[in-house]
């Protein structure tokens, strides 16, 4: 991006080529139009406010788009021609990010703010801290990757780890700069976070139109915006007119201060500094939205003061977040496996609406907890149509003092999770009636049971079918085997034609079959079968994990995968012997001992071994015989021959841990390059070890 500050020289250039009839003659004069039209993209999209209209536009890009035809091998990468793609034909490939795309915090009054600024002020040893509060878009996350000024990558947050390539649809949002100038700021590559929107106009014409060609309207703008961006159509995806809002810098690789102004200006130490150099650089980032502020109580007022405007604003938002602003701060402060320490978003209140309660379903889980479902009348709740809602138990129905036909006001919690707030008894006409709890399972007829310490109503009958299709479900999802091509409509479908009856049949569907039935060509078939095969290899945990035994997850599923050689070894332990590992209790323990006592589980585990099931724990699951067991690491700095992903997989591969911060409870600080603060701490506590990045790859045998 050009600097677009002198209006009127642009204007000049733009009046020159309307006047101009021709096509440009050299590749120089085909950059001056490309620069013309960025400047024209950035006064619309950017800052709103066209100087040209659309048919001038349009013209001055039918002239760039005829000399890039004639000369196919001169088009550049950043050209503004280049935003429209072919269409994809194939599934979106997965990508790593640079680094997590964690979660937030989550706060809902200013007592959780001022609790969370505490904490803040007590990690970082400071009196006072400095916060930058910015709107929480209701939007798809993204994350883009610039290298040398240019656009080479966008994802979809997926994970958090990994992602969706979504490169080519990002291209078709128009305020995203395919080049921007970081180079000024000595930046060689950058990975920015972001979210993808659709505005309220655009969602109300697009809805508009779907409607007059008879197509059901999309239920809110946020989901539309995550819908498009997996498109596999990219020109349609032009036409819904998204708008990206970037808003953290995650990653920052710098190259040598040059001669030719690479480098010339100072990258930013603020968070605010950051959002402020986005902006310059052509993205639309919070600036003018954002409040800097010292303490925690202006940004108690800024929230509140926020909330009471979300309705007058262009898009959706469902709340603000509040950062650490001081960079160096937020490297001290850290972060957990879930979320940053220095970042919490506060959550408007909730919307809510009143609606009539019709009736109450009762839906049995994999565990054989029976749930009751409300269904009532439909209801729009900031922007979603609720019909449907979890009312737990059969103490949270007496407790709402809840009957059919009830007048009851429901909210969406967080804007997310529809509940039922409380019922209108003022307004019962007296033909209300009670809502009774079933004493037999409404799938299998069999008597339920409750413990006596439980809320939780359960069938306890395994052979029961609700729960036989809710733990094969459950045993092919992503966190589990991951067998991509296998989701829940699937498995429904084909336990409903006989084709499946319990998990071991995974793995002997008939192909043949399943090629027969609608919707399932050469190539659904191929890649079920293929993603099938695969998961046989999966690591130990997620076999565990994905049996659905209860209170076992995912970070207990892991812990017991280290402890064993093969998965049949847990049928030897007692419940005493269980609760000696770390973090199982009576619960747990009981619940494990239960499972692999029970004679047809064993049963399906040699069945699942038989069929190409790896139950044996893989090398990489325990590394070098626990070369790390109960010691702890730490990685600062910038590594030069391993991703810090890598070295702490290393390290937990070989039974050790990673922190998030400096503390007594340290034994190993690896440091990379600029090590900062973290550095300086662990001098003062003589039992840390501190490392530099070889020594540590000397101490783990690392020989890539």
């Amino acid at each position: 991006m050009k600097a677009y500050n002198d209006v009127k020289g642009w204007m000049d250039l733009t009046r020159a080529w309307m006047d101009e009839k021709g096509l440009p003659e050299t590749p120089a004069e085909a950059e001056k139009l490309r620069d013309v039209l960025r400047f024209h993209e950035y006064q619309y999209y950017h800052l709103d406010r066209p100087l040209i209209t659309d048919p001038e536009y349009d013209r001055l890009y039918k002239k760039l788009e005829g000399w890039e035809t004639a000369h196919p091998e001169k088009v550049t990468p950043d050209s503004p021609t280049q935003r429209v793609g072919k269409s994809l034909n194939t599934q979106f490939a997965t990508v790593t990010h640079l680094v997590p795309m964690l979660s937030l915090e989550n706060s809902y009054d200013a007592n959780d703010l001022q609790d969370w600024d505490r904490k803040a002020r007590e990690l970082s040893d400071a009196p006072i801290v400095e916060y930058c509060v910015e709107p929480k878009y209701d939007g798809a996350s993204i994350s883009v990757i610039y290298e040398n000024d240019i656009l080479v990558r966008s994802a979809t947050r997926g994970d958090g780890v990994q992602g969706d390539d979504i490169t080519v649809n990002s291209r078709q949002i128009r305020n995203l700069p395919l080049r921007a100038p970081f180079s000024r700021y000595g930046i060689q590559t950058i990975e920015i976070r972001g979210e993808v929107v659709m505005t309220k106009k655009s969602f109300e014409n697009f809805n508009t139109q779907l409607m007059e060609n008879g197509q059901p309207p999309l239920a809110n703008p946020r989901n539309a915006a995550a819908g498009t961006l997996r498109m596999k159509d990219p020109s349609e995806v032009g036409r819904r007119k998204l708008e990206a809002f970037l808003y953290h810098v995650s990653y920052v690789a710098e190259t040598t201060p040059n001669t030719d102004g690479r480098g010339s200006e100072k990258l930013p130490d603020t968070h605010s500094g950051m959002l402020r150099m986005l902006w310059d650089c052509g993205f639309r980032s919070p600036v003018h939205e954002m409040l800097v502020a010292k303490g925690i109580d202006d940004v108690v007022r800024h929230c509140g003061r926020f909330e009471g405007q979300r309705d007058d604003l262009p898009y959706e938002i469902d709340g603000m977040v509040v950062k650490v602003n001081q960079l160096e701060v937020q490297e001290r402060l850290g972060m957990t496996t879930h979320h940053p320490r220095w970042a919490i978003a506060y959550k408007f209140k909730a919307r809510q609406g009143t609606s009539r309660l019709r009736s109450v379903e009762f839906q049995v889980g994999r565990t054989g907890a029976v749930t009751p479902v409300a269904k009532i009348d439909p209801v729009g709740i900031g922007g979603v149509t609720v019909s449907s809602i979890s009312i737990h138990n059969e103490d949270y129905i007496r407790e709402k003092d809840l009957k059919l036909g009830d007048t009851v006001v429901v909210e969406r919690a967080g804007d997310v999770i529809p509940q039922i707030v409380r019922s209108v008894p003022d307004l019962r006409t007296g033909s209300e009636k009670s809502i009774h709890f079933p004493t037999d399972c409404p799938v299998c007829r069999s008597p339920l049971f409750k413990e006596a310490d439980e809320a939780v109503w359960r069938c306890i009958n395994a052979e029961c079918e609700a729960q036989v299709v809710e733990r094969i479900i459950h045993f092919v999802s992503k966190d589990a085997l991951d067998i991509r091509s296998f989701g829940e409509q699937q498995v429904r479908k084909f336990y409903e034609l006989g084709l499946l009856k319990d998990i071991p049949g995974i793995y002997r569907l008939d192909y043949g079959k399943i090629g027969s039935l609608e919707g399932f060509g050469k190539k659904s078939v191929d890649n079920l079968q293929q993603a099938i095969e695969q998961s046989k290899s999966q690591p130990l945990y997620r076999i565990i994990y994905g049996l659905g035994i209860r209170h076992v997850g995912e970070t207990t599923a892991k812990m017991l995968a280290q402890r064993i050689s093969h998965l049949l070894d847990l049928k030897e332990l007692t419940v005493d012997q269980l609760m000696q590992l770390e973090d199982i209790g009576p619960k747990v323990a009981s619940s494990i001992y239960g499972f692999f006592q029970n004679i047809k589980n064993i049963q399906m585990l040699a069945e699942l071994e038989n069929l190409g099931l790896t139950l044996q724990r893989a090398e990489q699951e325990t590394g070098d015989a626990g070369t790390f067991q109960g010691q702890t690491f730490l990685f600062t700095g910038t590594l030069s021959r391993l991703k810090r992903n890598d070295a702490e997989a290393i390290v937990e591969k070989a039974g050790g841990r990673i922190l998030s911060g400096v503390s007594s409870k340290l034994n190993y600080l690896v440091v990379g390059e600029d090590a900062g603060s973290k550095l300086e701490k662990a001098k003062k506590i003589p039992t840390i070890r501190i490392l530099t990045e070889e020594e540590f790859l000397n101490l783990v045998a690392y020989d890539n």
